[in-house]
């Protein structure tokens, strides 16, 4: 686990659905890159990935883009002993969105 690692406290937190509003890289970039696509018809991967690159603001702002040709597999199960031994505290304030992951103690210089 990437907290193990790093041997460091790791707070994560996500945006609930539907408040991408709030999310600054959403807002900031996504508006950009759909109006480089404005009236395109997507043929090929490469397209939208080079539609993509051009986009910039007059603030420069740049954007950069990767295909990623990994297939990550799907419906993948955790176990139960993974679960048990996972050091995840849920804070109290949105747990399902926010959380931290804590080295294992053993780990801890």
């Amino acid at each position: 686990m990437l907290a193990n690692d790093l041997n460091i406290e790791l707070k994560i937190a996500h945006y609930p659905p539907y408040t991408s509003k709030y999310n600054p890289i959403e807002r900031k970039l996504f508006c950009h890159i759909s109006n480089s696509w404005k009236g395109m018809v997507f043929t090929s991967v490469e397209l939208v990935k080079e539609l993509t690159e051009k986009t910039k603001t007059s603030k420069g702002l740049k954007v950069f883009a990767r295909i990623s040709s990994k297939i990550y597999e799907t419906k993948r199960k955790a176990s139960d002993k993974f679960k048990e031994n996972l050091p995840i505290i849920f804070d109290e304030f949105l747990g399902k969105w926010n959380y931290k992951a804590v080295p294992n103690e053993e780990v801890i210089i």
